[in-house]
């Protein structure tokens, strides 16, 4: 790897792929600073691990620094970029600096508009059981890694390809995993054959020789798969529906997850068991073994480190339970994740009662996504829509959180302007027996702990 600077400040250091980036300097030996508008619990985690983090952005903040790394949601009028540029000190954008670390190990990037947390986070989960002690950069925290970022002894890494702004092609990948291409980002991409051509550009940074392994279920990943069928790498396929190169047949699924027998080309390799339910995660699954064994891993490790998988933080993963009544938390903020969430409670929850409580995430993504917003919810027996997580848009007029619940009629929605009212209103809802998700991209997380306190 090309020599690391001594000092790295980092802006936007409360952020999962940015805080990722300072907890591998810092195993490295780098100096880190960073900056942030609130603490949290990941500039908290950087702290102890000896990174001091400031709260708010200033021009003081990179008076000694050799290097600024800066998240894409910064904006160049950042008095810290400002003040970086004018004492001539180099500000890259987070990406780049993940290829800088990346640089010399074999990556395997995992990219797509769903799932690619959970797959990286398996992939990763799988290889160290495996013994191969992975370096892996994921964007949401793995239950069983403990984390979301290690440097790792191997020579190979994981790391979860994010598309916003492109960020992903920073990457040279010695396999790249397309779980799915479908529209989203379209506040950054404008359309949906611009968001196509995005991840077909990142098909093409595959190595020569290396592996592009692409869900052919996916209508979006096999239209990128067939684009760069002349691009001099390998290509397979993977999926459940039809005949693929790797495929999940006899799937079973129960309360005790979900069972899948793995066929190469046609051939049995064996069964696997998940924990978790849901055909999303037997996808999920596929991709993640198809990749081990092409990196030569035993299918025996595969199965046994599948077996003990708990996934993503964030990802059907159990809040409590109180009265008779199981809180859950996901982090589905698209409609086709929704959709699979659903699906996936039904399998996992069959016969009780669901209630969903929905905190939209941006306005634009609303917007753009409206009327699949609208229709995403059948298979809950009760909706309440939480305000708008904003990031840093400004609302658009008709498409408030509000609207939203007035919009949605299978089940009808009520409106929740906060955290206390939502969680009262699901509450009051509940009846022994029934499942409550809260389901959102943003803080909606906070919102499950008060409903298990209130149900008590």
């Amino acid at each position: 790897m090309t020599q690391l600077p001594e000092s790295v400040h980092l802006i936007g250091a409360g952020g999962m792929h940015m805080s990722a980036i300072g907890q591998l300097l810092l195993e490295r030996g780098v100096r880190v600073t960073g900056s942030d508008l609130r603490p949290s619990k990941f500039t908290h985690e950087l702290e102890a691990r000896g990174a001091r983090v400031f709260e708010g952005h200033d021009a003081s903040n990179v008076a000694e620094v050799e290097l600024v790394v800066t998240t894409a949601a910064a904006s160049d009028d950042n008095p810290e970029i400002a003040e970086a540029r004018r004492r001539g000190i180099p500000v890259i954008l987070r990406a780049e600096m993940v290829g800088r670390l990346t640089a010399e190990k074999r990556v395997i990037a995992v990219a797509g508009a769903h799932g690619k947390t959970t797959t990286s986070s398996l992939i990763a989960f799988i290889l160290r059981e495996a013994g191969r002690d992975p370096m892996y950069l994921l964007g949401g925290e793995s239950i069983d890694l403990g984390g979301h970022a290690a440097w790792g002894a191997g020579d190979l890494c994981v790391v979860e390809a994010d598309e916003y702004k492109r960020a992903f092609h920073e990457y040279r990948p010695e396999v790249a995993v397309i779980t799915n291409v479908e529209p989203d980002h379209l506040d950054y991409y404008g359309t949906a054959e611009a968001y196509h051509e995005a991840f077909v550009e990142f098909a093409r940074k595959v190595r020569p020789g290396g592996l592009l392994l692409a869900c052919w279920d996916d209508p979006g990943a096999r239209a990128v798969s067939e684009a760069v069928e002349d691009a001099g790498i390998r290509e397979e396929t993977y999926g459940i529906d039809g005949t693929r190169f790797w495929q999940a047949t006899d799937i079973t699924a129960g309360v005790e997850g979900v069972r899948f027998t793995l066929r190469r080309a046609g051939a049995p390799m064996g069964e696997l068991h998940m924990p978790v339910p849901g055909d999303h995660f037997v996808r999920n699954a596929t991709a993640a073994a198809a990749v081990c064994l092409g990196l030569g891993v035993d299918f025996a490790a595969i199965r046994d480190a599948m077996a003990r998988f708990r996934g993503a933080r964030r990802r059907f993963e159990a809040v409590g339970e109180a009265g008779g009544v199981i809180v859950m938390d996901d982090y589905a903020h698209h409609p086709t994740e929704v959709r699979a969430t659903i699906a996936a409670a039904r399998g996992r929850f069959a016969g009780r009662r669901l209630i969903g409580v929905y905190q939209p995430h941006t306005y634009s993504r609303i917007s753009y996504l409206w009327d699949d917003w609208t229709r995403c919810w059948e298979g809950l027996d009760e909706l309440v829509v939480l305000e708008t997580y904003a990031a840093r848009e400004q609302p658009l007029p008709g498409r408030s959180a509000k609207d939203l619940a007035e919009a949605i009629t299978s089940p009808a929605a009520r409106y929740a302007a906060d955290f206390d009212d939502a969680a009262r209103q699901a509450a009051a809802l509940a009846q022994p027996g029934d499942v409550i998700f809260t389901i959102g991209a943003g803080d909606v997380t906070e919102v499950g702990p008060k409903i298990v306190e209130l149900l008590r």
